[in-house]
Order: structure tokens, then sequence, then C-alpha cells
């Protein structure tokens, strides 16, 4: 999948709200850099955490909440 698809079906997992989606990249990318796992199912350690939180919000892996 492109980076733009990508993108906009993160979008879309926030109702194309951007600043949640930017909260939850902030807050999975940082998850990431503290050793979390991730959800995708191939080696991304020479991937940035950016696109790979990106990637598990638009794959539906990561859920959005407002709390």
């Amino acid at each position: 999948m492109r980076l733009e698809q990508i993108n906009s079906e993160a979008l879309k997992a926030t109702n194309n709200n951007r600043y949640l989606l930017a909260t939850a990249v902030a807050k999975r990318v940082t998850q990431l850099l503290n050793g979390a796992d991730t959800y995708l199912d191939r080696d991304v350690t020479k991937e940035e955490p950016t696109n790979v939180a990106i990637e598990e919000i638009a794959k539906g892996h990561i859920t959005i909440s407002i709390d």
C-alpha cells in the first residue's frame, strides 16, 4: 500500500480528525521507541516509527478513543 493510501485510511479511522490522528501517532511512536512490539507482520526495525504507527492505525490494529 502506498503512503498516501495509508494516510487516507488512518484519517478515516479518526473520522478525518487530523488532531486526533496526530495525537494517536505521537503516543504510539513513543510506545514504539520505548520498546513496544509492533502489530505488523514484518520486520520494521529499519522503518521510521511514525510510518509504522500510521500503518498500524490504518490497518485497524490500534483503536483510537477519546478519554
